[in-house]
């Protein structure tokens, strides 16, 4: 007998349900669907984004420091040699056992060697300037969507896996989320859940 109520409570909640379906507007569920699909998709591309801005950032801080570290060397080579010029000219002055030519020689390589030296300086002072100028931009990006979502990205992770921590007003929730496994309106609703709407 209780079974019997059961089914017929299931039952009329069930009708309840179509009826509520069938008097609701299918076209306003749509918009809402698709405004939320819209959401999802542009939180995705900007996520896409800045990872691979914060990838180039860190491409270019390790080929600057390469570069840099490689002038330097060469530098230091080129000044060896400049000093090691200089000596051999000032034994030749001071012998006057050089011929006019071998002394005209020795000038010259000592010439080209302080002009590949400051040529050298020049290319130092500019890698220099487009360090400062690219990084800040890329960090400057990186930073403003920090501000809005609170949300720190790791981005040494596979392609399905997002992974990082969102620092909320009094808690920071850790984020490990594999997006084979979900449908990407779950992965959406999980993040956006952590965004405040206060402004």
């Amino acid at each position: 007998m209780a079974q019997g109520h059961k089914f017929q409570d299931l039952e009329e909640t069930g009708e309840a349900l179509v009826g509520f379906i069938n008097s609701s507007q299918p076209d306003k569920l749509k918009g809402l669907k698709d405004e939320h699909q819209a959401l999802f998709d542009q939180h995705t591309e900007t996520a896409k984004i800045v990872t691979q801005i914060l990838k180039d950032l860190a491409q270019i801080e390790e080929n600057a420091g390469q570069r840099l570290l490689d002038m330097e060397q060469e530098k230091m080579r080129r000044e060896k040699e400049l000093e090691s010029l200089e000596e051999q000219l000032r034994q030749c002055t001071a012998k006057s056992q050089l011929t006019d030519s071998e002394l005209q020689f020795l000038q010259k390589e000592l010439e080209s060697l302080r002009n590949a030296e400051n040529e050298l300086e020049i290319l130092q002072s500019e890698v220099e300037e487009d360090t400062t100028e690219v990084i800040p931009s890329a960090v400057y990006v990186a930073q403003v969507y920090y501000l809005i979502t609170k949300i720190k990205w790791e981005y040494d992770t596979p392609a399905n896996i997002l992974k990082g921590v969102h620092y909320g007003a009094d808690l920071a929730t850790p984020i490990n989320i594999d997006t084979t496994s979900r449908s990407r309106i779950d992965v959406s609703d999980q993040l956006w859940g952590f965004v405040s709407t206060e402004w």
